[in-house]
């Protein structure tokens, strides 16, 4: 049977914080903050997966504005939950972990119906999501996103919050000014790389400056698109050094774009009947029929294997020196083992700590060597209306339990 390498159970650095060993919950959105404020759901989870043996927890998705809101149950940083906030770290620090909250924007993304506005984006568009047309964002009003982004890392400071992570991947705002697919901008924002790159620079130089010495900087970032005409592996290493001289901490290295390629994000295939059946039928029903009927076109399965970023990932390794956190289907003893062999500084899991909790002391126990996780993805097609769980762990509907033992059956 596999060892683990014992260096996964070693302290490590993330700028002024030093979390007990290079574990991290990855920034996977939970649908536990209903009126976008913390529950004791979430504050139940993220103990419970510091009570399980990782070095730190993420809580993930949360908006740095109103603005930049997607689900109902997203969290959204404002002075009015600094007490909740509160409880959550609290709780957090009390079963052994740090405390990390992802940050960011949903851009385009943004749903009319929790956004409060007419959705947002890098240039205009179509918002299928919505429904409804994207205004492409004017100066002042990405100067008034930028101030969002520091006040949220502010109130992360307030809230108890030892981390935060800016989400600059997966074709959210940031992401969305980075990629050609989505910035079609004829001003200094838009055109050459170095262009795109100027709205994450000024993020970034108002994050540094909120953040001062006291929380670390995390920075989720693409290492490709994950489809012709996005950007491809140069290009997001161009992104990752400028990421490193703006200051950040550590990066998160990832991969994909929800509104074009969703299931690069994560790979396997998502359970369509089960995405559909669990939309609410009063906001989604134009999107909840269109998944219905072509819902194989629209979101293409992606074969899942073990570290599945590695090979992108490898290339960032070589062409950086700072901090790097892995992330994507670290699942077992020897795909950690891998990662770790090859100098990244923390592995980052979510599907693993969603199925168990805790899976990183039964690793360090030596209790198992692979995670139970399916990969059935049942976790992710249920938050568009309800909460990230397990299949094995609550209730299946009827009308799914084939599609997942199917899925399941065909890997």
């Amino acid at each position: 049977m596999s060892k683990i390498d014992q260096r996964v159970f070693t302290p490590g650095k993330i700028g002024p914080i030093e979390i007990k060993n290079r574990t991290i919950r990855a920034s996977a959105y939970e649908g536990m903050a209903d009126g976008h404020t913390p529950t004791k759901k979430l504050i139940d989870y993220h103990t419970s997966v510091a009570r399980g043996g990782v070095g730190m927890t993420s809580v993930a998705y949360a908006a740095v504005s109103q603005s930049g809101l997607s689900f109902h149950s997203q969290l959204w940083m404002r002075e009015e939950i600094i007490p909740q906030l509160r409880e959550l770290t609290d709780s957090i620090h009390q079963g052994g972990a740090k405390a990390c909250v992802q940050l960011g924007h949903c851009g385009n993304m943004s749903h009319r119906r929790y956004c409060g506005c007419r959705p947002v984006g890098a240039s205009g568009g179509f918002n299928l999501y919505s429904p409804t047309f994207v205004h492409g964002l004017n100066k002042d009003e990405i100067l008034q996103i930028v101030k969002d982004y520091g006040n949220a890392v502010r109130i992360a400071k307030k809230g108890g919050f030892d981390a935060v992570e800016i989400h600059a991947g997966h074709g959210y705002l940031i992401s969305q000014f980075l990629s050609p697919y989505t910035n079609h901008r004829k001003d200094e924002f838009g055109g050459s790389l170095e262009n795109r790159m100027k709205f994450m620079d000024m993020v970034m130089k108002e994050v540094m400056e909120a953040a001062g010495d006291d929380i670390a900087v995390l920075v989720k970032t693409n290492t490709r698109d994950g489809f012709k005409g996005g950007l491809e592996v140069d290009d997001c290493i161009t992104v990752a050094k400028r990421l490193q001289e703006l200051g950040a901490h550590c990066l998160v290295l990832s991969g994909g774009f929800v509104s074009r390629a969703p299931m690069y994000v994560m790979k396997g295939k998502m359970p369509m009947r089960t995405l559909w059946g669990y939309m609410p039928w009063k906001s989604l029903w134009w999107l909840k029929i269109g998944i219905a009927i072509a819902g194989k076109l629209m979101v293409k399965s992606e074969p899942f294997q073990e570290a599945f970023f590695y090979d992108d990932a490898i290339k960032f390794r070589k062409a950086l020196d700072m901090p790097l956190a892995f992330v994507g289907g670290l699942n077992s003893v020897e795909s950690i083992n891998k990662v770790m062999d090859a100098g990244f500084d923390f592995i980052q899991m979510a599907r693993p700590l969603v199925h168990d909790p805790e899976f990183v002391n039964k690793l360090k126990e030596g209790k198992i060597t692979k995670s139970g996780c399916q990969h059935a993805n049942y976790c992710v097609a249920r938050i568009w209306n309800y909460d990230m769980q397990c299949h094995e762990h609550c209730q299946v509907e009827k009308f799914q339990k084939k599609e997942l033992e199917r899925n399941i059956r065909k890997g």
